[in-house]
């Protein structure tokens, strides 16, 4: 098998069929940047989990005299109330479980939110007396916030006990939402991909008939008839994958690491070191679709 004969048939190939093969190159770009976007999306939602999930704190509200919760009954935590609430966190019964214990009262908590909200309309709607004062409690483990919940909830002069790990929980739902989205627009377009691969391939093989008779005719082997078809699609995925993982990794420098990031320094984003973690695998997964597509279509179509 001469491997420049093969090569020279399959460049051949590719220039009788430039509108096909750009079909091709355009439609595995657009269902490889679609998976890549997905699984940068799943990574990005790992990355915040372990940068946000050891931050996190139980939030652990005292009743105010608007509070409607039953260890209220309308009427604000006391002295004693909010003593004995401390003194059962930084008990033995707990101490195992917690790490830090911070009180914020009402004109702390309003601070905060002015500090956080300070671009938000919400600023002009929300006044001091609003805010609950409260304990905020760091875990030693956040997975164990029902320890707290437990033995906090019942507790007079508690209003509620907010883990704000289910705060944050919201916003990858969201990001997840986003994800399959992704996933599912990326199976579509692979499907896409498959096939008109294979059509490109049927067309090509028609059009060439005529050789690959001729080199069946003179003895020429199965492998070194099919093999240039084969190197077609190869080639034409390829350089989808290639164009799918640069529009990743501009995505990713200039709309997440240059603005994202920037604007939001307190936020854990991925970086373009991902892009290329994930670029093997969209490669390899365009390799192994235009493969599979070409040998199938061969086998129907190119009887050797």
């Amino acid at each position: 098998m001469r491997l420049g004969f093969i090569l020279r048939e399959a460049v051949k190939g590719l220039r009788q069929n430039v509108v096909m093969v750009v079909s091709v190159v355009l439609v595995t770009f657009v269902s490889l940047t679609f998976v890549g976007a997905a699984a940068l999306l799943q990574l990005q939602i790992n990355q915040m989990k372990g940068y946000w999930y050891d931050r996190m704190e139980v939030a652990v509200y005292l009743c105010d005299d608007t509070s409607a919760a039953t260890n209220c009954a309308g009427k604000e935590v006391t002295e004693q109330q909010r003593n004995d609430i401390k003194s059962l966190l930084e008990s033995e019964q707990l101490k195992p479980y917690i790490k830090e214990i911070a009180y914020e009262s009402k004109d702390q908590a309003y601070k905060n939110f002015l500090d956080q909200y300070k671009n938000s309309s919400l600023v002009d709607q929300v006044k001091p007396d609003q805010l609950p004062e409260s304990f905020r409690v760091a875990l030693v483990d956040p997975e164990k916030y029902q320890v707290i919940n437990e033995a906090l909830s019942t507790v007079p002069g508690v209003e509620s006990v907010v883990d704000q790990r289910e705060l944050l929980e919201k916003v990858f739902q969201l990001v997840r939402v986003a994800s399959g989205a992704a996933a599912i627009v990326a199976a579509v377009m692979i499907v896409c991909a498959v096939l008109l691969t294979g059509t490109t391939i049927q067309l090509s093989a028609m059009h060439r008939r005529l050789e690959t008779t001729i080199m069946r005719l003179v003895g020429a082997s199965k492998a070194t008839i099919q093999l240039p078809f084969v190197i077609e699609g190869v080639i034409a995925s390829l350089i989808g994958g290639v164009l799918a993982t640069g529009t990743l990794w501009l995505l990713m420098k200039f709309l997440v690491e240059d603005k994202l990031a920037s604007e939001n320094v307190g936020v854990a984003f991925i970086s373009t070191g991902e892009v290329w973690l994930i670029a093997p695998a969209l490669l390899i997964l365009g390799i192994v679709l235009a493969t599979i597509s070409s040998v199938v279509t061969l086998k129907r179509y190119l009887k050797v």
